[in-house]
């Protein structure tokens, strides 16, 4: 089974062309270093609806408000697959140690405030 780090983040909306610059950088050196798949993705639908005949415990909270969004900021889910948590800690201890990512990691250089992205490494349950 696979093994997933996932991210969710609010960014301001008028930042999402120098965060893709940024995530296209930090994907080419997360693939460069072993990783499966890099994919970053902005929100598209903020407010999706349950069809009309979904049963009432089926109920969701949109990203944005599960991200804590403000006025003009939307949200970015990013996942990074691996073979498995081994390979994930191995392949990110050679991404956090390339010059390239430590640079990028100035936060004098972020579209976003760090610390509101969440983080979590995930084991994969079903992987069709």
């Amino acid at each position: 089974m696979t093994y997933v780090d996932g991210f969710v983040l609010p960014v301001p909306e008028g930042k999402i062309d120098a965060y893709r610059q940024m995530a296209e950088s930090a994907g080419k050196i997360w693939m460069e270093h072993g990783a499966l798949q890099y994919k970053e993705c902005v929100l598209e639908d903020a407010k999706p609806e349950m069809p009309e005949d979904a049963p009432e415990t089926c109920k969701i909270t949109p990203f944005g408000k599960l991200a804590g969004t403000k006025d003009g900021e939307t949200v970015i889910f990013a996942f990074i697959v691996y073979k498995s948590r081994e390979h994930r800690d191995e392949v990110n201890k050679k991404v956090m140690a390339d010059p390239r990512m430590q640079e990028a990691c100035d936060e004098n250089n972020m579209p976003f405030d760090p610390s509101r992205m969440a983080y979590g490494g995930f084991k994969a349950l079903v992987d069709l």
